[in-house]
């Protein structure tokens, strides 16, 4: 079983992927005539703005940005357009599963063991995710500092492109009781849209976008004079060829530099560019323009746990529209469909796993499927997390990744909040409601033992695992892609989201959360690249009548 395999198990856990879907067409790309290969730019480019990332913050600020002035937008993958691993809700599991080298999901493990992956295309996490969309509490956004009235509004800009009512079906309405409903960015057809969608907006004239543009570091002028600060010029970028690129920015003042790459992303540009621990930098032969021993602080990833419930009836492709709130900080989500292959197991391929780890995982699964595995999961999410990690340099190749540890369930509150997580999920899975997705002869036991026996990590099992809550969260932990920090404000930004201790660049992505807004991000990372977008564009404008 090789890592690809692995990963499977644990992407179409959370798919909903099903031999009894209805086919879907991949939608057509829309007419961008702003959109190219990076191949195919100039050697030397000059805009207002720069935006590196066109993902899921990118894509709204550069379309708004392109209202009132020039920008170019430097993404390092594809398009997601006529990709229908990408584009059809049932093929979700296919494009996080897919390792190849110019998969629009770049894979990596944590330092705690655990899998992961990162975007890597035009529209970043919101082409990869499982579509579900909801706000940010009232609560938070007065924490955040933003303008209510305009927060909404550019919450509604970004729903009318795309956020969708999703159908209330059988899985989802059994754990429907004391839960909210959420969005989804899957229409009624199955057809995903992206944050790449809200290019739309954009004005055509004043917008470039280059795909397959890895940017390798951010141009800063050397002042020489202790009380002047370094000011951000330009990128170095290089295309698909190997080819380097340099782009400026104009003569205006008022032009800038945006990092808008992720919460992986972001602090490593910032590291490469010479912003980060001294000490770390000159390890990897940087030049300090900022020693600012808070970026790559602060990384957390909301941790997952799950059960997964072989169902005797074959249940509808449902990825996660219903999110159960607790009193004890926890969500508990739910998507099902789920219904694979023996073959996505039985590869013998070379394994990320120990032999023994290898044998219990099919030993299990052969206990209960001959051929088909169909059913779905029901999850526990913690809100925050209070614990937090770091991100670290490997190398100073940009199309590395970087070395990230986010220290799951570090802090004890972290760990109890799993734990009654756990105790809600026994719970529903015990309820009335649930009862005829579930075989009657397997008890919560054999479900607890189904999953502590699956490589859905590379963490160690202990003998207490499967008995032991406390054990069972630590050991069978995952991700539910949801990582942020690394460029926190207050830290490494300001409120304004501009960047401490030089001039002329900001941070405005899912980098700069505290905490992880409400039950999926995308919903606000996509509303703070229009939020931000409009604030800049009217600075912009009253800066020019002073």
């Amino acid at each position: 079983m090789d890592l690809r395999s692995s990963w499977e198990l644990i992407v179409i856990a959370l798919a909903g992927f099903s031999m009894f879907r209805s086919f879907c067409h991949s939608e057509k790309a829309p007419y961008y005539t702003f959109v190219h290969e990076a191949t195919s730019a100039p050697h030397v480019l000059y805009y207002d703005y720069i935006v590196v990332g066109g993902g899921t913050s990118g894509c709204p600020l550069a379309a708004t940005l392109s209202q009132g002035a020039r920008v170019l937008v430097l993404e390092r993958g594809g398009s997601p357009y006529g990709n229908p691993k990408i584009m059809n809700r049932a093929n979700f599991a296919d494009s996080l599963s897919d390792t190849s080298p110019n998969s629009p999901s770049q894979q990596f493990i944590s330092d705690d063991g655990v899998y992961n992956a990162r975007a890597r295309v035009l529209g970043g996490g919101s082409a990869l995710n499982a579509g579900f969309y909801t706000h940010a509490s009232v609560d938070y956004v007065r924490k955040a500092g933003w303008n209510p009235e305009f927060v909404d509004e550019s919450y509604a800009w970004v729903e009318n492109k795309v956020a969708f009512e999703p159908p209330m079906l059988q899985w989802q309405s059994a754990v429907r009781d004391g839960t909210k409903v959420g969005g989804s960015i899957f229409d009624k057809n199955g057809h995903r849209h992206t944050a790449a969608d809200l290019l739309e907006y954009a004005e055509p004239r004043n917008i470039s976008v280059y795909l397959h543009a890895t940017v390798h570091k951010i141009l800063f002028t050397e002042t020489g004079k202790p009380w002047s600060r370094p000011r951000a010029y330009g990128v170095v970028f290089e295309d698909s060829s190997g080819l380097k690129h340099w782009a400026y920015l104009g003569r205006s003042s008022k032009n800038e530099i945006i990092i808008s790459a992720g919460a992986l992303g972001s602090p490593q540009l910032l590291m490469l560019s010479g912003i980060g621990p001294a000490n770390h930098l000159q390890a990897h032969g940087i030049s300090v323009v900022v020693d600012q021993p808070m970026v790559g602080q602060g990384m957390a990833d909301n941790p997952m746990n799950l059960l997964f419930i072989p169902s005797p009836l074959p249940v509808e492709v449902s990825l996660i529209q219903v999110v159960g709130i607790t009193r004890f900080d926890s969500y508990i989500e739910t998507a099902s469909g789920l219904s694979f292959t023996w073959s996505h197991v039985q590869t013998g391929q070379p394994s990320a796993m120990t032999a023994e780890a290898m044998y219990r995982a099919i030993e299990t699964l052969n206990s209960l499927v001959t051929e088909t595995l169909q059913g779905g999961v029901i999850l526990e999410k913690i809100i925050g997390p209070v614990s937090t990690g770091e991100l670290k340099l490997r190398t100073t190749n940009p199309h590395d990744n970087p070395s990230v540890k986010f220290n799951y369930f570090k802090e004890p509150e972290d760990l109890n909040r799993c734990v009654q997580g756990m105790r809600t999920i026994i719970e529903v899975v015990n309820s009335r409601a649930f009862s005829k997705f579930r075989h009657k002869d397997m008890p919560v036991q054999a479900l607890i033992d189904l999953m502590v026996n699956l490589p859905v990590n590379l963490r160690p099992r202990h003998f207490s695992t499967a008995i032991s809550l406390e054990q069972f969260c630590t050991d069978t932990v995952m991700t539910i892609w949801h990582y942020h920090g690394g460029c926190q404000v207050r830290k490494v930004v300001d409120s304004d989201y501009k960047v401490l201790g030089v001039d002329k660049l900001r941070v405005i992505d899912g980098s700069t959360f505290i905490d992880s807004p409400g039950t999926n991000p995308q919903a606000t990372v996509m509303m703070i690249g229009r939020y931000m977008g409009r604030r800049i564009l009217y600075e912009r404008l009253t800066q020019g009548r002073k």
